[in-house]
């Protein structure tokens, strides 16, 4: 098993890649298999997410990019500014990870999450699709 200590530096091309759902991206410890069949295990520090993009590295130099998987998910689209902002404190307020971009709202699919967002008067549509959610304001990973 090869071991994947450490992010390697933005430039760093990648000799095979890591698909993950957003969960085992939260995970510092992890035996895993890559996309191209090698077998690796996931030593990094704790508190690290991992994006979608970056590439980790060992002492093999044996550099693996890591790719977010495509997961079930809930999508919200509104050109309602309020209406956006209503739902995304809500879901916030329970700690919900979510993906925000202009407009579109995403988080992992969930019935009574999809019931709360309907009530605020919004349409939730389920797509598979590679979850990368914010970081959050106290997650500085450098990356």
């Amino acid at each position: 098993m090869l071991k994947l200590t450490e992010l390697a530096p933005p430039e760093t091309l990648a000799d095979d890649v890591l698909t993950l759902p957003f969960e085992a991206r939260q995970k510092s410890r992890l035996p895993a298999c890559t996309d191209g069949g090698v077998k690796v295990g996931l030593f990094l520090q704790r508190g690290q997410y991992l994006r979608s993009g970056v590439v980790l590295t060992g002492t093999e130099k044996f550099n693996v990019m890591i790719k977010a998987a495509p997961e079930s998910l809930s999508v919200v689209h509104t050109d309602d500014a309020l209406l956006f902002a209503r739902a995304c404190y809500h879901l916030g307020n329970r700690h919900i990870a979510l993906q925000i971009m202009p407009g579109e709202l995403r988080f992992l699919s969930d019935h009574v999450l999809d019931h709360l967002v309907e009530g605020l008067g919004l349409t939730v549509t389920h797509e598979d699709l590679p979850f990368e959610p914010e970081a959050g304001a106290y997650h500085g990973h450098g990356h």
